[in-house]
Protein backbone atom coordinates (compact mmCIF):
# COMPACT_ATOMS: atom_id res chain seq x y z
CA UNK A 1 0.00 0.00 0.00
CA UNK A 2 1.26 3.22 -0.87
CA UNK A 3 1.11 6.91 0.86
CA UNK A 4 -2.03 8.45 0.25
CA UNK A 5 -2.43 10.67 -2.86
CA UNK A 6 -2.24 14.21 -3.16
CA UNK A 7 -4.80 15.87 -4.72
CA UNK A 8 -4.04 19.19 -3.69
CA UNK A 9 -0.73 18.58 -5.19
CA UNK A 10 -2.16 16.90 -8.31
CA UNK A 11 -4.04 19.64 -9.08
CA UNK A 12 -1.56 22.66 -8.80
CA UNK A 13 0.59 20.72 -11.17
CA UNK A 14 -2.82 20.64 -13.88
CA UNK A 15 -2.93 24.59 -12.82
CA UNK A 16 -6.70 23.99 -11.42
CA UNK A 17 -7.44 26.88 -9.13
CA UNK A 18 -7.74 26.22 -5.64
CA UNK A 19 -9.96 28.30 -2.76
CA UNK A 20 -8.55 28.41 0.21
CA UNK A 21 -8.87 29.85 4.19
CA UNK A 22 -6.82 30.72 6.84
CA UNK A 23 -6.65 28.62 10.23
CA UNK A 24 -5.01 30.90 12.61
CA UNK A 25 -6.77 29.92 16.01
CA UNK A 26 -5.20 26.80 16.70
CA UNK A 27 -7.57 24.87 18.11
CA UNK A 28 -8.78 21.53 16.58
CA UNK A 29 -12.44 22.06 16.96
CA UNK A 30 -12.54 25.37 14.62
CA UNK A 31 -10.57 23.60 12.06
CA UNK A 32 -13.13 20.72 11.88
CA UNK A 33 -15.89 23.47 11.63
CA UNK A 34 -14.07 25.16 8.89
CA UNK A 35 -13.21 22.01 7.03
CA UNK A 36 -17.04 21.46 6.47
CA UNK A 37 -17.20 24.90 4.82
CA UNK A 38 -15.89 23.56 1.32
CA UNK A 39 -12.66 24.81 0.73
CA UNK A 40 -10.15 23.33 -1.19
CA UNK A 41 -7.44 24.31 1.51
CA UNK A 42 -6.85 25.09 4.48
CA UNK A 43 -3.72 26.52 6.09
CA UNK A 44 -2.73 25.61 9.47
CA UNK A 45 -0.67 28.66 10.42
CA UNK A 46 2.30 27.78 12.85
CA UNK A 47 3.70 31.53 11.92
CA UNK A 48 1.10 33.55 13.36
CA UNK A 49 -1.26 31.27 14.88
CA UNK A 50 -0.62 30.46 18.46
CA UNK A 51 0.27 26.98 17.40
CA UNK A 52 2.92 24.21 18.34
CA UNK A 53 3.73 20.76 17.48
CA UNK A 54 0.97 18.82 19.11
CA UNK A 55 -1.51 21.68 17.84
CA UNK A 56 -0.54 21.59 14.62
CA UNK A 57 -1.06 17.71 15.03
CA UNK A 58 -4.33 17.89 16.24
CA UNK A 59 -5.74 19.97 13.34
CA UNK A 60 -4.46 17.63 10.99
CA UNK A 61 -6.42 15.18 12.97
CA UNK A 62 -9.42 17.13 12.69
CA UNK A 63 -9.06 17.98 8.90
CA UNK A 64 -8.60 14.11 8.03
CA UNK A 65 -11.97 13.68 7.28
CA UNK A 66 -12.58 16.74 5.65
CA UNK A 67 -12.41 17.38 1.70
CA UNK A 68 -10.70 20.19 2.85
CA UNK A 69 -6.58 19.92 1.90
CA UNK A 70 -5.01 20.79 5.12
CA UNK A 71 -1.42 23.13 4.08
CA UNK A 72 0.82 23.68 7.18
CA UNK A 73 2.90 26.89 7.47
CA UNK A 74 5.80 26.55 9.61
CA UNK A 75 7.56 29.71 11.50
CA UNK A 76 10.36 29.45 9.80
CA UNK A 77 12.10 27.40 6.96
CA UNK A 78 14.30 25.63 9.65
CA UNK A 79 14.94 21.71 8.04
CA UNK A 80 13.78 20.00 11.53
CA UNK A 81 10.38 22.17 11.32
CA UNK A 82 9.64 20.62 7.74
CA UNK A 83 10.48 16.98 9.27
CA UNK A 84 8.56 17.22 12.04
CA UNK A 85 5.36 18.67 10.39
CA UNK A 86 5.19 15.53 7.80
CA UNK A 87 5.96 13.19 10.13
CA UNK A 88 3.13 14.27 12.28
CA UNK A 89 0.56 13.65 9.30
CA UNK A 90 1.00 16.42 6.78
CA UNK A 91 1.50 16.34 3.38
CA UNK A 92 1.60 19.85 2.21
CA UNK A 93 4.30 22.85 3.68
CA UNK A 94 4.27 26.10 3.07
CA UNK A 95 7.39 27.96 4.43
CA UNK A 96 7.51 31.83 4.86
CA UNK A 97 10.07 34.30 4.18
CA UNK A 98 11.91 32.43 1.15
CA UNK A 99 14.32 34.89 -0.77
CA UNK A 100 17.06 32.64 -2.73
CA UNK A 101 16.75 29.78 -4.86
CA UNK A 102 19.29 27.78 -1.99
CA UNK A 103 16.62 28.40 0.79
CA UNK A 104 14.32 26.96 -1.46
CA UNK A 105 15.84 24.23 -2.38
CA UNK A 106 16.96 23.14 0.91
CA UNK A 107 13.40 22.88 1.95
CA UNK A 108 12.30 21.29 -1.29
CA UNK A 109 15.13 18.97 -0.01
CA UNK A 110 13.70 18.61 3.57
CA UNK A 111 10.65 17.45 2.98
CA UNK A 112 12.17 14.38 0.92
CA UNK A 113 13.50 11.18 2.08
CA UNK A 114 17.40 10.52 0.43
CA UNK A 115 18.85 10.20 -2.17
CA UNK A 116 16.53 13.21 -3.58
CA UNK A 117 16.36 14.64 0.27
CA UNK A 118 17.39 14.23 3.87
CA UNK A 119 14.16 13.56 5.68
CA UNK A 120 14.73 11.34 8.51
CA UNK A 121 14.10 7.69 8.07
CA UNK A 122 11.29 7.78 11.65
CA UNK A 123 8.20 6.69 9.35
CA UNK A 124 7.54 3.93 11.53
CA UNK A 125 6.61 6.23 14.77
CA UNK A 126 5.07 8.37 12.87
CA UNK A 127 1.30 9.72 12.15
CA UNK A 128 2.33 10.00 8.35
CA UNK A 129 2.54 6.51 8.01
CA UNK A 130 -0.14 5.35 10.57
CA UNK A 131 2.15 3.73 12.65
CA UNK A 132 4.02 1.46 9.69
CA UNK A 133 0.50 0.64 8.89
CA UNK A 134 1.55 1.78 5.13
CA UNK A 135 4.18 -0.98 3.96
CA UNK A 136 5.37 1.18 1.13
CA UNK A 137 5.35 4.25 2.93
CA UNK A 138 9.12 5.36 2.94
CA UNK A 139 8.93 4.24 -1.36
CA UNK A 140 6.54 6.15 -2.26
CA UNK A 141 5.84 9.47 0.63
CA UNK A 142 8.44 11.78 -2.01
CA UNK A 143 5.80 11.24 -4.86
CA UNK A 144 3.15 12.84 -2.84
CA UNK A 145 4.68 15.61 -0.89
CA UNK A 146 3.66 19.16 -1.70
CA UNK A 147 6.57 22.24 -0.91
CA UNK A 148 4.94 25.67 -1.29
CA UNK A 149 7.61 28.40 -0.38
CA UNK A 150 6.25 32.36 0.05
CA UNK A 151 7.95 35.18 -1.85
CA UNK A 152 7.17 37.88 0.39
CA UNK A 153 10.32 40.53 0.34
CA UNK A 154 11.84 42.92 -2.54
CA UNK A 155 14.60 40.43 -2.77
CA UNK A 156 12.69 37.44 -3.10
CA UNK A 157 10.46 38.63 -5.56
CA UNK A 158 13.76 39.62 -7.90
CA UNK A 159 14.89 36.03 -7.67
CA UNK A 160 11.67 34.62 -7.88
CA UNK A 161 12.19 33.08 -11.23
CA UNK A 162 15.20 31.35 -9.76
CA UNK A 163 13.12 30.10 -6.87
CA UNK A 164 10.24 29.17 -9.08
CA UNK A 165 12.31 26.93 -11.22
CA UNK A 166 13.70 25.00 -8.15
CA UNK A 167 12.95 20.70 -8.47
CA UNK A 168 11.10 20.11 -5.46
CA UNK A 169 8.68 23.09 -5.40
CA UNK A 170 5.22 22.63 -6.68
CA UNK A 171 4.15 26.19 -5.75
CA UNK A 172 5.05 29.75 -4.96
CA UNK A 173 3.02 32.16 -2.66
CA UNK A 174 3.57 35.71 -2.41
CA UNK A 175 2.96 37.22 0.54
CA UNK A 176 1.08 40.67 0.03
CA UNK A 177 1.42 42.36 3.71
CA UNK A 178 4.97 41.40 4.15
CA UNK A 179 5.58 42.59 0.74
CA UNK A 180 3.49 45.86 0.92
CA UNK A 181 5.90 46.51 4.07
CA UNK A 182 9.52 45.95 2.49
CA UNK A 183 8.38 48.31 -0.26
CA UNK A 184 7.44 50.97 1.98
CA UNK A 185 3.27 50.54 2.02
CA UNK A 186 2.86 49.19 5.39
CA UNK A 187 -0.68 48.41 5.80
CA UNK A 188 -1.56 49.03 2.37
CA UNK A 189 -1.41 46.02 -0.10
CA UNK A 190 -3.67 47.43 -2.58
CA UNK A 191 -1.18 50.15 -3.15
CA UNK A 192 -0.69 50.39 -7.25
CA UNK A 193 3.13 49.24 -6.88
CA UNK A 194 2.56 46.37 -4.86
CA UNK A 195 -0.90 45.41 -6.89
CA UNK A 196 1.49 45.81 -10.61
CA UNK A 197 4.53 43.52 -8.24
CA UNK A 198 1.86 40.82 -7.18
CA UNK A 199 0.73 40.68 -10.94
CA UNK A 200 4.33 40.48 -12.22
CA UNK A 201 5.11 37.77 -9.72
CA UNK A 202 2.16 35.82 -10.34
CA UNK A 203 3.14 36.14 -14.38
CA UNK A 204 6.84 35.15 -13.58
CA UNK A 205 5.72 32.22 -11.69
CA UNK A 206 3.70 30.77 -14.05
CA UNK A 207 6.22 31.21 -16.85
CA UNK A 208 8.73 29.01 -14.84
CA UNK A 209 5.89 26.61 -14.98
CA UNK A 210 4.87 26.41 -11.22
CA UNK A 211 1.38 27.28 -9.37
CA UNK A 212 1.53 31.05 -8.36
CA UNK A 213 -0.46 31.19 -4.56
CA UNK A 214 -1.67 34.31 -3.03
CA UNK A 215 -3.76 35.55 0.20
CA UNK A 216 -6.80 38.09 -0.78
CA UNK A 217 -8.78 39.54 1.89
CA UNK A 218 -12.07 40.77 -0.21
CA UNK A 219 -13.23 38.53 -2.91
CA UNK A 220 -12.24 41.37 -5.64
CA UNK A 221 -8.86 40.99 -4.61
CA UNK A 222 -9.05 37.37 -5.20
CA UNK A 223 -10.64 37.72 -8.25
CA UNK A 224 -8.27 39.83 -9.62
CA UNK A 225 -5.22 37.60 -8.47
CA UNK A 226 -7.38 35.24 -10.26
CA UNK A 227 -7.33 36.87 -13.42
CA UNK A 228 -3.51 37.39 -12.80
CA UNK A 229 -3.00 33.63 -13.34
CA UNK A 230 -2.94 32.71 -9.51
CA UNK A 231 -3.99 29.23 -8.83
CA UNK A 232 -4.19 28.73 -5.49
CA UNK A 233 -5.72 31.75 -3.99
CA UNK A 234 -6.96 31.72 -0.21
CA UNK A 235 -9.80 34.42 0.63
CA UNK A 236 -10.21 34.54 4.60
CA UNK A 237 -8.93 34.12 7.94
CA UNK A 238 -11.36 32.51 10.37
CA UNK A 239 -10.48 35.06 12.85
CA UNK A 240 -11.07 38.05 10.76
CA UNK A 241 -14.18 35.95 9.75
CA UNK A 242 -15.45 35.38 13.56
CA UNK A 243 -14.62 38.80 14.43
CA UNK A 244 -16.28 40.51 11.70
CA UNK A 245 -19.89 38.51 12.12
CA UNK A 246 -19.68 38.61 15.91
CA UNK A 247 -19.25 42.15 15.18
CA UNK A 248 -21.97 43.40 13.09
CA UNK A 249 -24.35 41.22 14.84
CA UNK A 250 -23.74 43.02 18.34
CA UNK A 251 -24.07 46.34 16.80
CA UNK A 252 -27.75 45.02 14.93
CA UNK A 253 -29.21 43.36 18.41
CA UNK A 254 -27.65 46.75 20.21
CA UNK A 255 -29.81 48.82 18.28
CA UNK A 256 -32.82 46.74 18.90
CA UNK A 257 -32.60 48.14 22.29
CA UNK A 258 -30.62 51.38 22.19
Amino acid sequence: MPAPSNPFKAALAAQTPQIGCWLSMGEAASAEIMGTCGFDWLVIDGEHGPNDLRSIRDQLMALERSESHPVVRIPVGETWMVKQVFDAGAQTVLVPLVETAAEAGAMARACRYPPQGVRGVGSSAARASRFAQIPDYLATANDEVCMLVQVETRKGMDNIEEIAAVDGVDGVFIGPADLSADMGHLGNAAHPDVKAAIAGGIARIREAGKAPGILMMDLQGAQEALGYGAVFVAVGIDVTLLAKAARALAAQARALVD
